[in-house]
């Protein structure tokens, strides 16, 4: 594996290491998911509002949201492998924390230390990820992705079978998972340090460096402001869906919390499937395209969704899920290549983007939740894929190929 950056830089992608850092993904994304995943527990257990929850939400994601950019900043300046255990270790303290805190606060605590291992993990992950991935770069970013959206699927799962039955100290049992982490994370930042001592990658990374951008720091300016608010729309439709859907399902429906949840994990779980696709999907069709379809097909059923009856709500929450993730590990790969000298701080913004909006969006929902109900929160929130049209207005592929 020594010379396997070599390879990678001349077109041949590492699969070993790009699983790995994608069963990282998973296990980091895997531990944020106890978070959303206890939310009806400590509603019921702490007698939490929606605004409390939904500041919970905020602490955590907005943790992760500000730092990502400034870790992938710094990493970009001077890589930092051995920052990947290390991450996960912060982690390990917060799930530790979140399993035994007795207060409100404790719990704010215990989300932020869980919040900065993630901001850490991600833009080095996907440094990673991008060092494997040769020509294969959708791919290699899909397969980074769905990791952790298979962790993040496993939330209503974690609720219905672990947390509901064991409380709040459930959470616990997440330690061994934090613990894997930190075990393979510190063998692939050992690779990881192992290619940048090697010269010829230095040599490598200046070639790729050199061409000048053939777009305008303004008109690269526009891309990203547009591809800014397709993340945001779906990062405040995702975390409705993920964080408080479930508590429509109950009211709306009369379903138990674990009845619930198996309409999250499936509309998590379809979604994780579309974030695999889309990436080899982009590279045959174009980013761009995959961009938009990703937000323009859930438009209607989006709108049609709080209106359905149950069996119907099944079918529209997987084909949303699918849809509106099939762009999520392609908007980091767009991103990095309109500014491929800033790979790591392209991966902090757009992935901590979508933190940053989990985290307002939590906020919002649950104050919308407590003031006009839950009911009327879903139908306001059934707007936002409308916001995806500005898709159609980022340069096509050709014209991100000048960049390189």
């Amino acid at each position: 594996m020594a010379n396997a950056i070599k390879t990678s830089m001349a077109g041949n992608p590492v699969y070993p290491v790009m699983f790995a850092i994608g069963a990282c993904h998973l296990l980091n994304d895997t531990l944020q998911a106890v978070i959303p995943a206890m939310f009806p527990i400590l509603e019921e257990e702490r007698g939490l509002t929606f605004t409390q929850l939904g500041l919970i939400a905020f602490a955590l994601n907005m943790v992760a949201s500000v730092l990502q950019p400034v870790v992938g900043y710094i990493s970009d300046k001077k890589p930092m492998p051995y920052a990947l255990p290390l991450g996960m270790t912060s982690s390990f303290l917060g799930i530790a924390g979140l399993a035994f805190a007795l207060e409100y606060w404790m719990i704010l605590v215990s989300v932020m230390f869980l919040g900065f291992g993630s901001a850490v993990f991600h833009p080095e992950g996907s440094r990673v990820s991008y060092m494997a991935a040769g020509s294969k770069r959708g791919l290699s970013q899909s397969i980074y992705q769905v990791g952790g959206n298979s962790g993040q699927a496993l939330a209503p799962l974690i609720s219905a079978f672990i947390l509901v039955p064991l409380g709040q100290t459930g959470a616990a049992l997440f330690l061994f998972v934090a613990a894997l982490g930190i075990f393979i994370l510190s063998k692939i930042s050992r690779w990881y340090k192992e290619q940048l001592e090697q010269e010829k990658l230095q040599k490598v990374k200046k070639v790729l460096l050199s061409s000048l951008p053939e777009m305008t720091r303004k008109q690269i300016g526009i891309a990203l402001t547009l591809l800014l608010i397709i993340i945001f729309a779906r990062s405040f439709y995702v975390t409705n869906i993920t964080s408080f859907y479930i508590f429509h399902l109950m009211e709306t429906y009369g379903l138990t919390i674990q009845q619930g949840q198996l309409y999250i994990f499936l509309f998590l779980g379809v979604g994780a499937a579309g974030t695999f696709f889309g990436g080899p999907l982009a590279d045959k069709i174009g980013r761009k395209n995959v961009i938009v379809m990703s937000l323009a097909v859930p438009i209607p059923l989006a709108l049609i969704l709080p209106y359905m009856p149950l069996y119907a709500v099944l079918l529209l929450l997987g084909l949303i899920g699918f849809f509106i993730m099939l762009s999520f590990s392609v908007t980091v790969v767009y991103a990095q290549e309109l500014v491929p000298s800033k790979i790591g701080t392209m991966a902090g913004l757009t992935v901590g983007l979508a933190f940053g909006m989990g985290a307002i969006g939590g906020v919002v929902i649950g104050i919308l939740m407590d003031s006009i109900g839950v009911y009327e929160t879903m139908v306001v929130v059934s707007f936002l894929p409308l916001l995806g049209l500005v898709g159609l207005g980022l340069p096509k592929d050709r014209k991100i190929a000048a960049v390189k």
